[in-house]
């Protein structure tokens, strides 16, 4: 499982671009939530054969190790082995831990943890609001809403200088956040919003980049499922969790829009405007792509199109901020609105079909995440009982880092970790081990979710192994999307290396100014009084 939600293990949507018949299928959406594939091809046979080794490596350590500790490192080595060779998360979790857990205390404690682990870590009720969302994304994508919500913020926007690139922008951080995957955004936005870019004159580099950093912030404002699963593994209330994100995740989408519109003013080139601003591509445009002119008329129209998301905004928050739900009934109720827009919306093309997919979307998700939520409540037993918790604890503060230092060495360590994994198997990995050492360095645990969520992000796009460029880069190779330019890997990293330092300079932000996480969870929490569930 490599990707940022590869919770349903589809394939990522075939590169279409040499398919004689691909004319339909180029021009539809995607309507998979969870698009996804490896950003590495399967293991060979000499792969296999080397991390086979390393596993038996591992076994006869563990087994023959002098102490619980030493055993409990071993384990830790298989799982990162079994990551490696593209074993599911939820597998590499939880069969090193077992096997773990018996060596170091017997058959009684592995009876124990296997009749237990699996009740404990997904019975809380908080977790019940996760399956709400992901049912509410998947009703939504059905409902052909990401088209709609690309157009609204193209019509608005695109008067600015980069006005469209500012739309895709806010688009993007809508679209990840309703539908909780970066992966689908990204897809889906790509094939609509690359093509509207170089018809409007963009630069090929400028439109591509554009969309790979689009949906950087929606995983972090609310229904953030990487949120929700962090609340659990952490064992922190939903409800503040959820509204922690949602200022950074807004702030981090504003400063991308502010960077393309100082772009647009300073080379408008680059965005479609100036003198000669057309030649900026590898080819001139044909006369069919010439991006019509948007009138007030159709940005007030395009808002008509999009009156069940702003309900569904209202019924999600509202009711949050008002008191009237707890985020578990605030998460069925847009939920059951969801499924009220998404049959007013297909009426006429078999709504109930799209509805029962949705559903059967849901169930195999969500089973996913709480079979990946069980390994990780696993590995949080093996540290316990191997005693790996409190010496790596110990060896963190024994290097004497200050709060900074230490959070500046996790950001290395992160954006290393996203060449290789994914967001929610970093997060599996590290944060059961992490976070006994939180309360030494003064780290909130509730800044620190939205902190690893968002470096989870932040490392799926860094070259020069990030998953999101390899997915553009596919997506570009589209006749109909590039429209006839070239678009190669040079181009998409190039870009990246734009953009990348204003993810920088904003996580240094947010850790010199740790406030802006809790400044909304202690309002609702004032104005509502309390948002526990």
């Amino acid at each position: 499982m490599n990707a940022n939600t590869d919770f349903t293990g589809a394939p990522l949507p075939p590169d279409e671009s040499n398919s004689a018949n691909s004319t339909t299928t180029q021009n539809s959406p995607t309507t998979a939530l969870f698009p996804t594939g490896s950003r590495r091809e399967r293991p060979g046979i000499l792969a296999l054969t080397i991390g086979f080794g390393l596993i038996a490596v591992c076994l006869i350590g563990l087994f023959t190790s002098p102490s619980a500790a030493i055993g409990g490192a071993w384990c830790i080595g298989m799982m990162l082995v079994l990551l490696f060779l593209s074993v599911p998360v939820a597998i590499a979790l939880s069969v090193p831990s077992i096997i773990g857990v018996y060596a170091v205390s017997g058959i009684p404690a592995t009876m124990n943890i296997l009749s237990t682990a699996p009740f404990s870590a997904v019975s809380d009720w908080s977790m019940s609001v996760l399956p709400m969302f992901i049912f509410m994304g998947m009703l939504l994508t059905q409902s052909g809403l990401s088209g709609k919500v690309y157009r609204v913020a193209d019509h608005w926007f695109s008067w600015l200088p980069g006005g469209i690139g500012i739309g895709t922008t806010f688009a993007g951080a809508g679209l990840s956040a309703v539908t909780g995957s970066t992966i689908g955004m990204t897809y889906a936005l790509g094939r609509a919003g690359i093509p509207e870019m170089l018809k409007a004159g963009y630069d090929k580099r400028m439109a591509v980049g554009t969309i790979m950093v689009s949906g950087m912030t929606g995983n972090l404002i609310p229904p953030s499922i990487l949120m929700v699963v962090y609340a659990g593994i952490a064992s922190v209330p939903v409800g503040p969790a959820l509204m922690a994100g949602a200022v950074p995740g807004i702030l981090l989408a504003v400063c991308f829009a502010a960077f393309i519109f100082a772009i647009g003013v300073a080379a408008p080139k680059l965005v479609g405007r100036g003198q000669n601003a057309q030649n900026t591509t590898d080819t001139a445009d044909t006369p069919s792509s010439t991006r019509p002119t948007t009138t007030w008329r159709d940005r007030h129209t395009s808002l008509t199109a999009v009156w069940g998301f702003a309900v569904i905004l209202v019924v999600l928050f509202g009711g949050m901020f008002s008191g009237l739900f707890t985020p578990t009934e605030a998460g069925a109720a847009a939920a059951l609105c969801s499924l009220l827009l998404c049959l007013w919306e297909k009426r006429g093309e078999q709504p109930w079909r799209k509805v029962a997919d949705s559903a059967m979307d849901t169930v195999a998700a969500t089973s996913a995440i709480f079979f990946i939520m069980i390994g990780a409540t696993m590995l949080t037993s093996l540290l316990a009982i191997t005693g790996l918790a409190p010496i790596l604890t110990g060896l963190i503060t024994d290097l004497g880092l200050s709060r900074i230092g230490f959070l500046l060495v996790l950001i290395v360590l992160y954006i290393v970790m996203g060449m290789f994994f994914d967001t929610m198997s970093m997060m599996l990995l590290t944060i059961p081990i992490l976070l006994p050492t939180l309360e030494t360095m003064g780290v909130s645990p509730l800044w620190f979710g939205v902190f690893v969520v968002l470096l989870g992000e932040f490392a799926m796009v860094t070259p020069p192994v990030g998953i999101i460029p390899y997915i553009v880069h596919s997506i570009a190779k589209n006749p109909e999307v590039n429209l006839g330019h070239t678009v190669t890997l040079r181009d998409i990293f190039i870009f990246l290396l734009w953009f990348l330092p204003v993810a920088v300079v904003f996580l240094i932000l947010m850790v010199a100014v740790p406030g802006m996480t809790e400044w909304l969870p202690d309002l609702i929490q004032r104005t509502s009084g309390g948002m526990s569930g």
